[in-house]
């Protein structure tokens, strides 16, 4: 295709252990958007980071508008047009929302060594209102929440004016107003002649966003479809090999359970707010809401991740004190983060440190030595249960994919065998079928009588895995739903109503009516 904008073709990549990629292709066009899929570990991120400059590929050819390149920096790339957002975000934390936009590009103000910090805040602002993102371009990255730096590395992947555009993953963390915002951008970008390449597991987002559709599996080369002459459930039987079933969980009535959890009237300035629920022994309790609405304070508050202002917080019915993660793990509450590399995994230790680093207790001998073959045994058990791509117990998890690093994750508090599990974005990043793997588990463990709390932003996934949810906007609790009676519009219409409270267990008044 002489039009085309990239066309790679026969590309390798061999890591130590791991053939990544062998014989790979790819071609983007002008105006096109472009989905890339496969399952974890399947070489859709290698394949990009290759033409973005991150990696060198070890053999193949790259054309970009026809002409051949070698691709060796990502400066080199952007020079070419080329332009990457990363599923794991890679901003500086210590500096402000528009410097880590215009890092390296900065106004300078009289003398070179002066940064305009004015004037980089207005051209933020100026992005942020393109893509409908209120946030204070001057403020630090280190207190923005997930979702919040997602839109930031997408501002700053605009900013560059690229002809073409690679997103990873980028409405992993985003709500469901915020992919349609996302959506308008990727639609002006295409209109204006530019390639975009989508790399997502949504499968409703691919038929509504893309053009055509690349499948790769095992680090090969599958097929590529335009998106309108293929079902999903073809999609994901060329990812994965094989078909997935997938049915409804049986929501049975889980009121009359234990109460296992109760919270009253928690508070932390205005992001968690009056906020009290109940959880029930064998019960997954979903949280819905929109960007901001304190479904992850109110969780860190439950696991002493924040300091709480007031508020009460009782476990099998008596009132405990958790000041600190410690003792939340004491009284059986397990918390897998959403930002699993900042709070989840040590990335430069392995997978079978990162399995029983919540438990070290089971595994010491005499003398504090841990006991390294129960270790090795145990993250072998789970990294086969839960389908954790990887060449061994030893690999260091920075390694890993993000998909299988959440996996490492879920394992590591399953090993601990807590009583109370949050769960908060279980599934981000990660493929349909390890997807199915994780719903799968997640209703073993409420059969077995554990408690699970749920966040998520995608509303199918609240809808099917839940018995009851909880709808949150801006700090407070608007709505409390039987899975029975919840749909989207429910949700999405709770999720907006500032001022609806919902006692525990209760529907609000409006939601009678």
């Amino acid at each position: 295709m002489v039009n085309c904008l990239v066309k790679m073709d026969g590309i390798e990549k061999t890591f130590p252990g791991v053939m990544a990629l062998k014989g790979c292709q790819f071609d983007l066009l002008p105006g096109e958007v472009h989905g890339l899929v496969g399952e974890n570990g399947a070489g859709k991120s290698t394949l990009m980071k290759i033409l973005a400059g991150i990696y060198k590929k070890d053999a193949g050819t790259i054309l970009v508008k026809g002409d051949p390149v070698e691709i060796n920096s990502t400066k080199q790339a952007q020079s070419l047009g080329i332009s990457i957002i990363h599923q794991e975000l890679n901003l500086m934390k210590h500096l402000t929302a528009a410097q880590n936009i215009f890092i390296g590009r900065e106004q300078k103000k009289g003398m070179p060594f002066l940064v305009d910090d004015g004037e980089i805040n207005r051209k933020a602002k100026e992005l942020f209102e393109l893509i409908n993102l209120r946030l204070d371009p001057s403020i630090q990255v280190a207190v923005l929440t997930v979702a919040q730096q997602q839109m930031i590395e997408i501002a700053k992947a605009l900013s560059l004016n690229m002809d073409v555009l690679i997103m990873d993953e980028p409405t992993s963390a985003l709500s469901e107003t915020e992919i349609e915002e996302l959506f308008k951008v990727i639609k002006d970008f295409r209109n204006q002649g530019k390639g975009i390449v989508y790399i997502s597991h949504r499968m409703n987002e691919l038929h509504q966003i893309c053009d055509r559709i690349t499948v790769m599996r095992d680090g090969r080369y599958i097929a590529t479809t335009p998106i309108k002459e293929i079902t999903t459930e073809q999609i994901i039987s060329q990812m994965v090999g094989r078909e997935i079933y997938e049915s409804h969980h049986p929501h049975g009535d889980t009121s009359k359970n234990e109460v296992i959890l109760e919270t009253k009237n928690l508070n932390r300035g205005r992001v968690v707010r009056n906020v009290s629920f109940d959880l029930h022994r064998g019960e997954i309790l979903g949280f819905a809401g929109l960007l901001g609405a304190g479904r992850t304070e109110t969780m860190r508050l439950i696991f002493g991740a924040d300091p709480m202002e007031s508020g009460e917080v009782f476990v099998n019915g008596k009132k405990v004190a958790i000041k600190k993660p410690k003792d939340a793990v004491r009284h059986g509450i397990g918390y897998l983060s959403e930002d699993r590399k900042r709070y989840g995994l040590a990335l430069n230790m392995s997978v079978k440190v990162n399995t029983v680093m919540a438990s070290l207790g089971k595994f010491l001998k005499p003398l504090g030595v841990i006991d390294e073959k129960t270790a090795k045994k145990v993250s072998m058990e789970y990294i086969q249960k839960l389908n954790t791509k990887t060449p061994s117990v030893d690999q260091l998890v920075k390694n890993l994919s993000g998909g299988n690093q959440q996996k490492v994750v879920v394992g590591k508090w399953l090993v601990r065998d807590s009583d109370i599990l949050i769960f908060d974005e279980p599934t981000r990043g990660i493929d349909v079928g390890a997807k199915s793997e994780i719903y799968k588990l997640l209703n073993e463990l409420a059969d077995q009588g554990k408690a699970i709390i749920m966040i998520s932003s995608e509303l199918p996934e609240i809808l099917r895995m839940s018995h009851r949810i909880v709808v949150m906007c801006e700090g407070r609790v608007t709505a409390n739903l039987g899975a029975g009676e919840s749909t989207q519009e429910k949700i999405m219409h709770y999720a907006t109503q500032r001022n609806i409270s919902a006692a525990p267990g209760e529907v609000s008044e409006s939601e009678r009516g």
